[in-house]
């Protein structure tokens, strides 16, 4: 298309064409993705207002709003500017401009078309809502969403009207309350997205064809629009509460219920919410919850710097069908890699299969993805994937002279530079290195159980390894979605060495006669995700004595929990431990009455706290901010509370 007028700025392109259609592309400069910082809506004012001198002269029909850059649309606002954004004396005029702005480009007298692909989060789907279509790339890439609840607010720039205009108060506030991300399907299913196409490329002639046809999407039916009407909106909102105070404290998280006010008092006026959230938002942009939220953000993303450049992984040998080997082969088949999966029979393996079925019905959307992810994990009772692999990972019981057998029968069978890693959750890589002719190719991938659940890997590093293999296992671990931590090879590395004395201290407890539920309620009213009690049980007693023994503190062989563990009672994976366990949850009797729960949360989770300090002090993990986060996402450790040295600092730990 020949371009008969073009303006170019920092951070945006525009110029029209001899059909007299506007192409508007944003490329934030020096990033991989695009954001909306100040500096780029400060740009977007002033082609909005050329666009509004253009449309009035006839000059421009239409406006088509791309992405150059292969990543996305664009990924939200910049993050990096929320910690100056919180003063309130500059926050509030802010989002007056920005809702402004949003304003003047849906009231403009042209059709203005979002082309979608990859991410299109928060101010970005919030752009994208004030256009009048929108259009997007039908593919696994692209995640349309708002997840500023994980950053302790929610959209701010007219999005929360806008959403409910679209899809309706209950969708739209569902998705703004779990800030799931939606697929492109999911997304024009809930009216979010009007049309979508197979390729990028068809994006901007698709765009074209929505202009020049004045295509402009339609506001959510009317049997939609009922829930938020009249006395109805307060029973909805009373329901919406109930189910948050189910995952979230209000005094831990107060964002959820903040956007839940918001719509109670004007989800029937999709403008009238709109203008409603600059009140709202301006008091949560500043609240520990959000600092806290951000600097766990800032830390997860710093993770993913950390894998080796242009290291492909295509096929995964497992070596053990346990819970953990088996969950461990189903999430890399899941993620799209060819895994075989080994153990001394075949009748050890298909539990693991079963396992690995249920959960790709769980996470995909149609029969044929499920048999495609089935033909991907493949039965390897003889081992014949070790040769073929990118990367084998040993999962077997926590017994070292099982694991060197292992490692010596199959050192000489590798391809060269594929990862050699151990999944041990407690023993020395240089233990297990011992009799291997190469100790430096082992590394440590420990994964953390539920599998599915928990993101955190640790990239365990021996004294024999290099930054090359490191890297290599880092980048695994971001290839298959996770989170790398990189740690010192010591006793219980890092998640396991701080739980124990936190999960050991409250057995001890119960072993001497206090209530298991009410050790377990007193930690989640602190901010954890579930007790130690639990906690133990989901672990494993099994593992749980392993690693005590591991780390020195060896269970009492007349305790309550020794004998659970010889009577086969190992938690959750055998129907009981502490607790008896149905259908995956624990049955739990009645919480007895405490005057300070939180307090008493407090009291638990000093042990774990204490225990982080020392491992940095022996540089286990690099510094604090490691640590911080390996805990969050590896015990769920209340990420309002920035990690458990970041509490310890603000006095709340």
């Amino acid at each position: 298309m020949i371009a008969l007028q073009e303006t170019v700025t920092k951070h945006w392109s525009f110029h029209t064409d001899v059909e007299r259609l506007g192409w508007l592309t944003i490329n934030t400069q020096g990033a991989g993705v695009n954001t909306l910082s100040r500096e780029a809506i400060m740009e977007l004012e002033t082609l909005v207002a050329r666009i509004e001198d253009l449309a009035s002269s006839g000059e421009v029909i239409g406006v088509i709003l791309l992405s150059g850059k292969d990543s996305g649309f664009i990924a939200g606002a910049d993050v990096s500017e929320f910690d100056a954004m919180s003063d309130f004396s500059v926050l509030p005029e802010a989002l007056k401009r920005t809702h402004a702005l949003f304003t003047r480009i849906e009231k403009l007298k042209v059709p203005v078309v979002a082309g979608i692909h990859g991410f299109c989060l928060g101010g970005g789907l919030e752009l994208a809502l004030a256009c009048h279509y929108r259009i997007a790339v039908n593919d696994e890439k692209t995640r349309i969403g708002f997840p500023e609840v994980n950053l302790g607010i929610f959209p701010g720039f007219g999005g929360t009207g806008r959403s409910i205009r679209q899809a309706g108060p209950v969708d739209a506030m569902q998705i703004m309350l779990t800030g799931k991300m939606l697929k492109a399907g999911a997304a024009r299913g809930l009216n979010l997205v009007d049309k979508l196409v197979r390729h990028r490329d068809m994006l901007a002639w698709e765009g074209r064809k929505a202009v020049l046809q004045k295509r402009k999407s339609v506001a959510a039916a009317p049997v939609k629009r009922l829930m938020a009407m009249g006395p109805i909106r307060g029973y909805v909102a009373s329901k919406m509460r109930e189910q948050a105070s189910k995952k979230a404290n209000k005094a831990h998280y107060p964002a959820p219920f903040a956007l839940i006010d918001l719509f109670e008092a004007h989800g029937n006026d999709w403008q009238a919410m709109s203008r409603g959230e600059i009140d709202a938002f301006v008091p949560l942009m500043g609240t520990e919850t959000a600092t806290n939220l951000r600097r766990v953000f800032f830390a997860s993303e710093s993770l993913k710097k950390q894998g080796a450049k242009g290291a492909k992984f295509a096929r995964v040998h497992v070596i053990g069908a346990g819970v953990m080997g088996g969950d461990i082969a189903a999430w890399c088949a899941l993620r799209g890699m060819a895994v075989t999966l080994q153990d001394i029979e075949m009748e050890r393996i298909k539990p693991a299969l079963e396992r690995g079925k249920a959960l790709f019905k769980k996470r995909l959307k149609s029969k044929r993805e499920v048999d495609t992810a089935m033909l991907r994990l493949e039965a390897d009772p003889k081992g014949k994937g070790v040769a073929r692999a990118d990367v084998i990972i040993e999962a077997v019981v926590e017994k070292l002279e099982v694991k060197q057998a292992i490692f010596s029968g199959i050192e000489d069978q590798l391809k060269p530079g594929a990862i050699l890693a151990t999944n041990t959750s407690s023993i020395e890589l240089e233990r297990i290195a011992e009799g291997l002719k190469d100790p430096a190719r082992l590394i440590g991938l420990h994964f953390f159980n539920p599998v599915a659940q928990l993101p955190l890997v640790e990239v365990i590093r021996s004294t024999f390894n290099s930054d090359a293999e490191i890297g290599k296992g880092a980048g695994f671990a971001l290839a298959i979605g996770k989170s790398p931590v990189v740690v010192k090879s010591a006793p219980g590395f890092l998640v396991n060495r701080v739980l124990m004395p936190y999960m050991l201290g409250a057995v001890k407890r119960v072993e001497a006669g206090e209530s298991k539920e009410l050790l377990d309620a007193a930690a989640v009213a602190f901010g954890m995700p579930m007790g130690p009690i639990e906690l133990m049980d989901t672990v494993g007693l099994d593992v749980g004595q392993s690693v005590a023994r591991e780390l020195g503190q060896a269970v009492p062989a007349e305790s309550k929990f020794a004998g659970l563990v010889s009577a086969g009672k190992l938690g959750r994976k055998t129907g009981e431990g502490f607790y008896k366990w149905v259908d995956g949850k624990a049955q739990k009797g009645e919480t007895p009455p405490h005057a300070d729960l939180a307090g008493l949360g407090r009291e638990l989770v000093q042990p774990l706290v204490d225990t982080t300090e020392v491992v940095v002090a022996e540089g286990v993990v690099a510094n604090a901010g490691l640590a911080d986060i390996g805990v969050i996402l590896g015990t769920g450790f209340a990420p309002f509370l920035g990690g458990p040295l970041k509490a310890r600092a603000d006095g709340r730990a």
